[in-house]
Protein backbone atom coordinates (compact mmCIF):
# COMPACT_ATOMS: atom_id res chain seq x y z
CA UNK A 1 0.00 0.00 0.00
CA UNK A 2 1.32 4.11 -0.46
CA UNK A 3 0.23 4.38 2.93
CA UNK A 4 0.10 2.77 6.26
CA UNK A 5 -2.07 4.44 9.83
CA UNK A 6 -0.88 3.36 13.11
CA UNK A 7 -3.95 4.31 15.16
CA UNK A 8 -3.86 4.13 18.65
CA UNK A 9 -4.19 6.43 21.82
CA UNK A 10 -1.58 9.14 23.12
CA UNK A 11 1.74 7.78 24.70
CA UNK A 12 0.82 3.93 23.51
CA UNK A 13 4.29 3.60 21.53
CA UNK A 14 3.19 4.82 18.03
CA UNK A 15 6.45 6.87 17.73
CA UNK A 16 8.50 4.64 19.08
CA UNK A 17 7.49 1.96 16.92
CA UNK A 18 7.38 4.15 14.04
CA UNK A 19 11.22 5.57 15.05
CA UNK A 20 12.09 1.95 15.05
CA UNK A 21 11.09 0.80 11.49
CA UNK A 22 12.45 4.12 9.97
CA UNK A 23 16.15 3.60 11.68
CA UNK A 24 15.73 -0.12 9.79
CA UNK A 25 14.22 0.91 6.62
CA UNK A 26 16.75 0.56 3.95
CA UNK A 27 16.24 3.52 2.33
CA UNK A 28 16.09 7.12 3.17
CA UNK A 29 13.46 8.11 5.79
CA UNK A 30 11.81 11.61 6.83
CA UNK A 31 9.76 12.37 10.16
CA UNK A 32 7.35 15.39 10.19
CA UNK A 33 6.16 15.67 13.84
CA UNK A 34 3.08 17.96 13.42
CA UNK A 35 3.14 18.95 17.07
CA UNK A 36 6.01 20.62 16.42
CA UNK A 37 4.56 24.53 15.26
CA UNK A 38 7.70 24.39 12.46
CA UNK A 39 6.54 21.95 11.06
CA UNK A 40 3.02 22.44 10.93
CA UNK A 41 4.23 25.71 9.26
CA UNK A 42 6.28 23.96 6.70
CA UNK A 43 3.29 21.85 5.08
CA UNK A 44 1.30 24.44 5.44
CA UNK A 45 2.47 26.50 2.94
CA UNK A 46 4.06 24.17 0.55
CA UNK A 47 2.72 20.36 1.28
CA UNK A 48 2.23 19.47 -1.82
CA UNK A 49 5.95 20.45 -3.03
CA UNK A 50 7.51 19.20 0.32
CA UNK A 51 5.99 15.50 0.21
CA UNK A 52 5.34 14.88 -3.48
CA UNK A 53 9.70 15.30 -3.93
CA UNK A 54 9.89 12.78 -0.93
CA UNK A 55 11.46 9.65 -1.08
CA UNK A 56 11.79 6.37 0.56
CA UNK A 57 10.00 6.17 4.31
CA UNK A 58 7.90 9.37 5.00
CA UNK A 59 6.39 9.24 8.55
CA UNK A 60 4.07 11.73 9.66
CA UNK A 61 3.29 11.95 13.70
CA UNK A 62 -0.02 13.43 14.77
CA UNK A 63 -1.59 13.08 11.37
CA UNK A 64 -4.92 14.61 12.80
CA UNK A 65 -3.46 17.64 13.74
CA UNK A 66 -3.63 18.59 10.17
CA UNK A 67 -6.27 16.37 8.47
CA UNK A 68 -6.34 18.82 4.91
CA UNK A 69 -2.79 16.75 4.65
CA UNK A 70 -5.14 14.07 3.43
CA UNK A 71 -6.34 15.25 0.31
CA UNK A 72 -2.94 16.31 -0.88
CA UNK A 73 -1.58 12.92 -0.03
CA UNK A 74 -4.41 11.20 -2.48
CA UNK A 75 -2.85 12.38 -5.74
CA UNK A 76 0.41 11.74 -4.42
CA UNK A 77 -0.36 7.78 -3.85
CA UNK A 78 -1.97 7.79 -7.23
CA UNK A 79 1.32 9.01 -8.84
CA UNK A 80 2.86 5.92 -10.69
CA UNK A 81 6.59 7.36 -10.21
CA UNK A 82 5.67 8.24 -6.79
CA UNK A 83 9.25 7.63 -4.69
CA UNK A 84 7.82 7.10 -1.29
CA UNK A 85 6.05 5.79 1.07
CA UNK A 86 3.68 7.28 3.92
CA UNK A 87 3.86 5.93 7.31
CA UNK A 88 0.61 8.01 9.18
CA UNK A 89 0.19 8.06 13.13
CA UNK A 90 -2.99 9.19 14.87
CA UNK A 91 -4.27 9.41 18.16
CA UNK A 92 -7.69 9.88 16.75
CA UNK A 93 -9.80 7.34 14.67
CA UNK A 94 -10.85 7.80 11.65
CA UNK A 95 -14.18 8.15 12.18
CA UNK A 96 -13.73 11.19 14.03
CA UNK A 97 -11.51 12.72 11.14
CA UNK A 98 -14.32 13.39 9.39
CA UNK A 99 -13.54 12.63 5.10
CA UNK A 100 -10.68 10.65 5.53
CA UNK A 101 -12.11 7.30 4.81
CA UNK A 102 -13.19 7.92 1.82
CA UNK A 103 -10.18 10.28 0.80
CA UNK A 104 -7.78 7.42 0.57
CA UNK A 105 -10.33 4.93 0.12
CA UNK A 106 -8.06 1.99 -1.72
CA UNK A 107 -4.79 3.95 -0.73
CA UNK A 108 -4.16 3.25 3.09
CA UNK A 109 -3.82 0.01 5.32
CA UNK A 110 -5.06 0.61 8.69
CA UNK A 111 -3.01 -1.18 12.24
CA UNK A 112 -4.06 -0.65 15.34
CA UNK A 113 -1.72 0.03 18.37
CA UNK A 114 -2.99 -0.96 21.79
CA UNK A 115 -1.07 -1.56 25.04
CA UNK A 116 1.15 -3.85 26.27
CA UNK A 117 -0.47 -7.62 26.09
CA UNK A 118 0.43 -10.11 28.24
CA UNK A 119 2.59 -11.35 25.62
CA UNK A 120 4.98 -8.85 25.10
CA UNK A 121 5.14 -8.28 29.13
CA UNK A 122 5.53 -12.26 30.10
CA UNK A 123 2.51 -14.51 31.83
CA UNK A 124 4.44 -13.63 34.73
CA UNK A 125 3.39 -9.64 35.04
CA UNK A 126 -0.20 -10.18 34.53
CA UNK A 127 -1.37 -8.75 37.83
CA UNK A 128 1.31 -5.72 37.44
CA UNK A 129 -0.36 -5.20 33.65
CA UNK A 130 -4.09 -5.58 35.08
CA UNK A 131 -2.86 -2.80 37.82
CA UNK A 132 -0.79 -0.42 36.10
CA UNK A 133 -2.41 -0.76 32.18
CA UNK A 134 -0.41 -0.70 29.22
CA UNK A 135 0.98 2.07 28.18
CA UNK A 136 4.68 1.77 28.54
CA UNK A 137 5.61 4.34 30.89
CA UNK A 138 2.66 3.37 33.42
CA UNK A 139 3.95 -0.07 33.41
CA UNK A 140 7.25 0.82 33.61
CA UNK A 141 6.93 3.41 36.49
CA UNK A 142 9.43 2.20 39.16
CA UNK A 143 7.01 2.67 41.55
CA UNK A 144 3.17 3.11 42.85
CA UNK A 145 3.07 6.55 43.52
CA UNK A 146 5.48 6.62 40.00
CA UNK A 147 2.74 5.24 38.64
CA UNK A 148 0.32 7.73 40.05
CA UNK A 149 2.13 10.75 38.97
CA UNK A 150 2.38 10.01 35.61
CA UNK A 151 -1.51 8.87 35.61
CA UNK A 152 -2.36 12.58 36.62
CA UNK A 153 -0.21 13.86 34.10
CA UNK A 154 -1.29 12.05 31.27
CA UNK A 155 -5.20 12.17 31.86
CA UNK A 156 -4.55 16.13 32.73
CA UNK A 157 -2.66 16.48 29.21
CA UNK A 158 -5.20 14.26 27.56
CA UNK A 159 -8.40 16.93 28.58
CA UNK A 160 -6.36 20.25 28.54
CA UNK A 161 -4.29 19.63 25.63
CA UNK A 162 -5.29 16.23 22.89
CA UNK A 163 -8.83 17.21 23.00
CA UNK A 164 -8.87 20.26 22.08
CA UNK A 165 -6.58 19.55 19.18
CA UNK A 166 -9.15 17.68 17.58
CA UNK A 167 -11.14 20.45 17.71
CA UNK A 168 -13.46 19.54 20.21
CA UNK A 169 -15.08 22.91 22.00
CA UNK A 170 -16.11 20.50 24.96
CA UNK A 171 -15.02 21.96 28.33
CA UNK A 172 -12.11 19.79 29.55
CA UNK A 173 -13.81 20.18 33.17
CA UNK A 174 -16.85 18.78 31.46
CA UNK A 175 -15.44 16.17 29.69
CA UNK A 176 -13.55 15.01 32.91
CA UNK A 177 -16.06 14.54 34.94
CA UNK A 178 -18.07 12.43 32.49
CA UNK A 179 -14.72 10.74 32.31
CA UNK A 180 -14.64 9.88 36.21
CA UNK A 181 -18.56 8.95 36.04
CA UNK A 182 -17.85 6.72 33.16
CA UNK A 183 -15.32 4.57 34.92
CA UNK A 184 -18.03 3.55 37.67
CA UNK A 185 -20.20 2.50 34.94
CA UNK A 186 -17.18 0.58 33.40
CA UNK A 187 -18.71 -2.87 31.59
CA UNK A 188 -22.46 -1.69 32.22
CA UNK A 189 -24.82 -1.20 29.02
CA UNK A 190 -25.16 2.19 27.42
CA UNK A 191 -27.66 4.25 29.91
CA UNK A 192 -27.07 7.53 28.15
CA UNK A 193 -30.65 8.96 29.83
CA UNK A 194 -29.23 7.87 33.19
CA UNK A 195 -25.50 9.44 32.62
CA UNK A 196 -27.21 12.77 31.53
CA UNK A 197 -29.36 13.21 34.76
CA UNK A 198 -26.32 12.50 37.09
CA UNK A 199 -24.59 15.25 35.35
CA UNK A 200 -27.29 17.33 34.92
CA UNK A 201 -26.66 17.46 31.08
CA UNK A 202 -28.76 16.77 27.46
CA UNK A 203 -28.65 12.91 26.40
CA UNK A 204 -27.01 14.30 23.18
CA UNK A 205 -24.09 15.71 25.19
CA UNK A 206 -22.74 12.44 27.20
CA UNK A 207 -23.64 10.66 23.50
CA UNK A 208 -20.91 13.03 22.35
CA UNK A 209 -18.52 12.94 25.57
CA UNK A 210 -18.90 8.95 24.86
CA UNK A 211 -17.86 9.59 20.93
CA UNK A 212 -15.19 11.91 21.42
CA UNK A 213 -13.16 9.11 24.09
CA UNK A 214 -13.83 6.30 21.75
CA UNK A 215 -12.80 8.61 19.31
CA UNK A 216 -9.34 9.28 21.12
CA UNK A 217 -8.67 5.03 21.69
CA UNK A 218 -9.79 6.03 25.56
CA UNK A 219 -13.40 4.23 25.70
CA UNK A 220 -14.69 1.30 24.02
CA UNK A 221 -18.17 0.64 22.60
CA UNK A 222 -18.95 -2.84 22.54
CA UNK A 223 -22.12 -3.60 19.80
CA UNK A 224 -24.43 -5.60 20.88
CA UNK A 225 -25.37 -9.01 18.71
CA UNK A 226 -28.43 -9.34 17.76
CA UNK A 227 -30.05 -11.74 14.92
CA UNK A 228 -34.46 -12.51 14.77
CA UNK A 229 -34.24 -14.69 17.64
CA UNK A 230 -37.32 -14.52 18.67
CA UNK A 231 -36.06 -12.91 22.03
CA UNK A 232 -35.77 -9.88 23.35
CA UNK A 233 -32.56 -9.15 22.73
CA UNK A 234 -30.64 -6.25 24.69
CA UNK A 235 -29.76 -3.73 21.54
CA UNK A 236 -27.76 -0.84 23.80
CA UNK A 237 -23.94 -1.35 23.25
CA UNK A 238 -21.58 -2.19 26.18
CA UNK A 239 -18.95 0.35 27.12
CA UNK A 240 -15.61 0.07 28.77
CA UNK A 241 -12.59 2.11 29.37
CA UNK A 242 -9.87 0.51 26.83
CA UNK A 243 -6.95 1.01 29.54
CA UNK A 244 -7.44 -1.04 32.99
CA UNK A 245 -4.85 1.59 34.52
CA UNK A 246 -6.62 4.46 33.22
CA UNK A 247 -9.50 3.07 34.83
CA UNK A 248 -8.18 2.34 38.21
CA UNK A 249 -6.50 5.88 38.40
CA UNK A 250 -10.00 7.51 37.60
CA UNK A 251 -11.72 5.10 40.05
CA UNK A 252 -9.03 6.15 42.99
CA UNK A 253 -6.83 3.12 43.43
CA UNK A 254 -2.42 3.41 43.74
CA UNK A 255 -2.11 0.11 44.33
CA UNK A 256 -2.09 -3.63 43.61
CA UNK A 257 -3.79 -4.41 47.09
CA UNK A 258 -6.26 -2.02 46.56
CA UNK A 259 -8.15 -3.46 43.74
CA UNK A 260 -9.52 -6.95 45.47
CA UNK A 261 -11.31 -5.00 47.73
CA UNK A 262 -12.94 -2.03 45.24
CA UNK A 263 -16.79 -3.12 43.97
CA UNK A 264 -15.83 -2.75 40.63
CA UNK A 265 -13.01 -5.32 40.95
CA UNK A 266 -15.18 -7.57 38.41
CA UNK A 267 -15.81 -5.17 36.26
CA UNK A 268 -12.65 -4.24 35.94
CA UNK A 269 -11.48 -7.97 35.28
CA UNK A 270 -13.96 -8.07 32.78
CA UNK A 271 -12.47 -5.31 30.73
CA UNK A 272 -9.22 -6.29 31.04
CA UNK A 273 -9.38 -9.72 29.97
CA UNK A 274 -11.67 -8.21 26.96
CA UNK A 275 -8.94 -5.92 25.78
CA UNK A 276 -6.36 -8.84 25.97
CA UNK A 277 -8.66 -11.06 23.77
CA UNK A 278 -9.08 -8.30 21.52
CA UNK A 279 -5.36 -7.61 21.46
CA UNK A 280 -4.64 -11.16 20.53
CA UNK A 281 -7.66 -12.03 18.30
CA UNK A 282 -8.18 -8.63 16.76
CA UNK A 283 -11.58 -6.27 17.56
CA UNK A 284 -12.91 -6.63 13.91
CA UNK A 285 -16.63 -8.38 13.86
CA UNK A 286 -16.58 -8.24 17.71
CA UNK A 287 -19.79 -8.10 19.71
CA UNK A 288 -21.66 -9.18 23.28
CA UNK A 289 -24.60 -10.94 23.94
CA UNK A 290 -27.49 -10.47 26.10
CA UNK A 291 -31.16 -11.27 26.25
CA UNK A 292 -33.83 -9.42 28.75
CA UNK A 293 -34.10 -13.06 30.48
CA UNK A 294 -30.74 -12.77 31.80
CA UNK A 295 -28.63 -15.06 29.35
CA UNK A 296 -25.29 -13.09 28.58
CA UNK A 297 -22.09 -13.58 26.69
CA UNK A 298 -19.42 -11.35 27.51
CA UNK A 299 -17.30 -11.34 23.54
CA UNK A 300 -18.28 -13.32 20.86
CA UNK A 301 -15.94 -13.27 17.60
CA UNK A 302 -17.49 -14.27 14.54
CA UNK A 303 -13.87 -15.89 12.34
CA UNK A 304 -13.95 -17.58 9.57
CA UNK A 305 -17.78 -17.85 9.39
CA UNK A 306 -17.96 -19.37 12.70
CA UNK A 307 -18.68 -18.15 15.92
CA UNK A 308 -16.72 -18.42 19.09
CA UNK A 309 -17.59 -17.68 22.62
CA UNK A 310 -15.78 -15.36 26.03
CA UNK A 311 -16.67 -15.21 29.55
CA UNK A 312 -14.62 -13.06 31.82
CA UNK A 313 -14.83 -14.90 35.32
CA UNK A 314 -12.94 -13.53 38.27
CA UNK A 315 -12.96 -16.12 40.50
CA UNK A 316 -10.35 -19.05 41.27
CA UNK A 317 -12.43 -21.66 39.48
CA UNK A 318 -14.52 -21.30 37.41
CA UNK A 319 -17.60 -23.56 36.67
CA UNK A 320 -20.51 -23.60 34.01
CA UNK A 321 -23.84 -21.43 34.16
CA UNK A 322 -27.53 -21.82 33.18
CA UNK A 323 -26.33 -18.53 31.09
CA UNK A 324 -23.67 -20.26 29.39
CA UNK A 325 -25.70 -23.02 28.06
CA UNK A 326 -28.61 -21.17 26.93
CA UNK A 327 -25.85 -18.79 24.77
CA UNK A 328 -24.43 -22.34 23.15
CA UNK A 329 -27.67 -22.94 21.99
CA UNK A 330 -29.23 -19.59 21.16
CA UNK A 331 -25.80 -18.83 18.73
CA UNK A 332 -25.08 -21.56 17.97
CA UNK A 333 -21.22 -21.25 19.33
CA UNK A 334 -17.92 -23.30 17.74
CA UNK A 335 -16.56 -23.53 21.54
CA UNK A 336 -17.22 -20.89 24.44
CA UNK A 337 -13.52 -20.28 26.99
CA UNK A 338 -14.27 -18.99 30.23
CA UNK A 339 -11.31 -16.71 30.81
CA UNK A 340 -10.05 -16.28 34.64
CA UNK A 341 -6.80 -15.05 36.75
CA UNK A 342 -5.73 -18.37 37.56
CA UNK A 343 -2.99 -20.67 35.91
CA UNK A 344 -5.21 -24.26 35.18
CA UNK A 345 -6.69 -25.07 31.79
CA UNK A 346 -9.19 -27.66 32.01
CA UNK A 347 -13.02 -28.82 30.54
CA UNK A 348 -15.92 -27.48 31.77
CA UNK A 349 -18.20 -29.29 29.34
CA UNK A 350 -17.66 -31.32 25.45
CA UNK A 351 -17.54 -27.26 23.88
CA UNK A 352 -17.00 -25.17 27.32
CA UNK A 353 -13.38 -24.59 28.41
CA UNK A 354 -12.03 -23.04 31.09
CA UNK A 355 -8.94 -21.18 30.59
CA UNK A 356 -6.18 -18.94 32.40
CA UNK A 357 -6.13 -15.63 30.45
CA UNK A 358 -2.24 -16.10 30.42
CA UNK A 359 -3.04 -18.56 27.58
CA UNK A 360 -5.37 -16.46 25.45
CA UNK A 361 -3.16 -15.62 22.49
CA UNK A 362 -2.99 -19.56 22.15
CA UNK A 363 -6.13 -19.90 21.27
CA UNK A 364 -6.62 -21.58 18.03
CA UNK A 365 -10.47 -20.11 16.32
CA UNK A 366 -10.25 -22.60 13.85
CA UNK A 367 -13.35 -25.21 13.67
CA UNK A 368 -12.67 -28.54 14.96
CA UNK A 369 -11.97 -31.68 12.42
CA UNK A 370 -15.53 -33.09 11.61
CA UNK A 371 -16.89 -30.06 12.01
Amino acid sequence: MPAVALLGARQVGKTTLARQLAHEWPGPSTLFDLEVAATREALTGTPERVLGNSEGLVVIDEIQRMPGLFEVLRPICDEPDRKAVFLLLGSASWDLIKGVSETLAGRILFVDVGGFSLAEVGPVNQDRLWMRGGFPRAWLAPSAPAWTRWMRSFTRTFLERDVPGLGSRVSPDSLGRFWRMLAHYHGQTWNAAELARSMDVTVPAVNRYRDLLAGAFMVRVLPPWFENLGKRIVKSPKVYLRDSGVLHFLLGLEKETDLPVHPRYGASWEGFALEQTLLAHGQHEAYFYATRRGAELDLLLLRRGRRWGFEFKCTDAPRTTKSMHIVMEDLGLEHLWVLYPGHRTYPLSDAITAMSLKSVADISLKPTSGR
